[in-house]
């Protein structure tokens, strides 16, 4: 399906800093709860990401990453999630984070 490019300047897509991660026990499929600064503008926003097979809680800490921050909230297991971290599945369907490098600073939107 083609969308317009005015379609996809609606989505929101920031960049970010994991600044902290830990396990999401509650969650019915293994996922971390992680929390990400997205500068001035937004602050820290919080998600339950299923990220459990490539990366550790800690491994998480100080990655820039990429979040759609415009999507709503959304409740998991209690848990209030308020952006999308994106990404794409590896072979085996495990989710590779979408990164940045060289960083930018945080809350730079995609273009």
């Amino acid at each position: 399906m083609l969308i317009t490019y005015d379609d996809f300047e609606k989505v929101n897509i920031r960049s970010g800093t994991v600044v902290k991660a830990e396990p999401f026990p509650r969650a019915q499929k293994p996922a971390f709860k992680v929390w990400v600064d997205f500068g001035p503008e937004l602050g820290m926003l919080q998600t339950s990401a299923q990220v459990t097979v490539n990366y550790a809680p800690e491994s998480l800490i100080g990655r820039q990453v990429l979040g759609a921050v415009n999507l709503g909230t959304k409740n998991i297991a209690g848990f209030e999630s308020q952006f999308l971290l994106l990404g794409c599945p590896d072979k085996q369907g495990a989710i590779c984070l979408a990164t940045l490098d060289p960083q930018v600073e945080n809350g730079q939107k995609l273009f």
